[in-house]
């Protein structure tokens, strides 16, 4: 497939970038900061900003699907909803946040516990407020993949394996929640071959 990545130049872009690339397929990675898109072979750089919608769609135009993974609280979360829907590609998977998970067997979501970190609290209500501003789309064909909260999902090994949850925090065999960028990368390329879900789901150990 063709895949636009806005975000290629994180650190979950990178990874995932490079594990579609190794699927054998044509990935234009964007980012405000192109030079630091890795220079690997079926994978172009191009430089996008978010808040310029009249240069940003003519850069996802004619992709097969549009994948972001970028900071929640730098961007208009309408204006990059809207560049998508302009482009035309048929297609849209957010890296989305963490916050609005369930707590294992409650309604509750977890950045609404009184354990969730209040420094974390900021990021959470933005992806919040993007995940559900998607939700109020009739016409857009979306996936939103929620990883676990930090500390849990970090740099780490790539094992190929993990386990797929919907709404609810999965939690690891140490009672834990956590996935490390390497696995994460690997259920978004699953994800994008096989797709098994709409709306929201989630990984984890």
């Amino acid at each position: 497939m063709k895949i636009a990545y806005i975000g290629a130049s994180g650190e979950v872009g990178k990874r995932a970038t490079a594990e579609l690339v190794a699927r054998g397929h044509q990935v234009t990675g964007i980012s405000t900061h192109p030079d630091d898109i890795p220079k690997i072979e079926g994978l172009t750089a191009k430089a996008g900003d978010i808040n310029d919608t009249d240069t940003l769609v003519p850069l996802l135009r004619g992709h097969d699907v549009v994948i972001s993974s970028v900071q929640f609280v730098k961007y208009d979360h309408d204006k990059l909803i809207e560049a998508v829907k302009a482009s035309g590609v048929p297609r849209y998977f957010v890296c989305g946040g963490s916050g609005t998970l369930l707590a294992p067997g409650t309604q509750t979501r977890i950045m609404d516990l009184p354990t969730f970190p209040a420094a974390a609290a900021g990021s959470a209500s933005n992806a919040a407020r993007f995940f559900g501003r998607l939700q109020e789309e009739k016409d857009l064909d979306w996936t939103y993949l929620s990883p676990p909260p930090p500390p849990g999902f970090a740099p780490g090994e790539r094992t190929g394996k993990y386990r797929l949850g919907k709404d609810e925090m999965l939690v690891g065999p140490d009672g834990k929640p956590g996935i490390s960028y390497e696995d994460y990368a690997i259920a978004i390329a699953d994800e994008i071959d096989n797709r098994k879900h709409s709306g929201r789901f989630t990984v984890g150990y």
